[in-house]
């Protein structure tokens, strides 16, 4: 089994300072960071998405802006495949899934931000499209929302949207056990 590393959205835009800041976006990114050293150290792909906002309406991740720029702690090393989207499913409209196919992979190991919108739609189409999914519960951010006059906390909206993906869409495991696992793997590369 092929495995990849898919870095979503962890943009400037979503961190303190930034025009959407995420519940957590920080915590989430050093976890990101952990999982992307140990991606890079044993040679396993890496794709990074990166969102730019094309609607009319859009109030981040606007072109040419410094919050779109991908976070620095998780910035793409030179070689690694970084893709620009415009929706938020990182399949749509984009090279991700010729890119996989030509790697052969099979097997996609999630970070990233929002686990309420992006995460969830690109874990979706993922599952659809027959790949196997690993979320990172611990290296996903998103923010509070409102349903019917009520703020719903983000740590609710992250918990819902990953009880929902890990019904079916994909198994929901934290960084520091899936390093465990991934180091443990007999069939790592070297």
């Amino acid at each position: 089994m092929t495995t990849a590393l898919i870095i979503i959205d962890i943009q400037n835009d979503y961190f303190p300072g930034g025009r959407m800041e995420l519940v957590g976006a920080e915590a989430a990114a050093q976890r990101a960071k952990k999982v992307l050293a140990s991606f890079r150290d044993h040679n396993l792909p890496v794709i990074h998405i990166r969102h730019i906002s094309t609607r009319p309406a859009a109030t981040f991740f606007l072109p040419g802006t410094s919050g779109s720029e991908i976070y620095p702690s998780v910035a793409p090393s030179p070689g690694e495949a970084v893709f620009v989207k415009n929706f938020p499913n990182s399949f749509r409209e984009t090279p991700l899934l010729e890119h996989l196919r030509g790697l052969g992979v099979d097997k996609l190991v999630l970070a990233g931000m929002m686990t309420s919108m992006c995460v969830d739609a690109t874990a979706r189409a993922s599952f659809d499209l027959g790949f196997q999914n690993v979320l990172l519960h611990d290296a996903m951010a998103t923010r509070d929302l409102s349903f019917n006059g009520a703020t719903i906390p983000a740590a609710e909206v992250h918990g819902a949207f990953l009880a929902a993906l890990g019904s079916v869409y994909g198994r929901i495991i934290g960084v520091t056990e899936f390093l465990e696992e991934l180091e443990a793997s007999p069939d790592k590369p070297e």
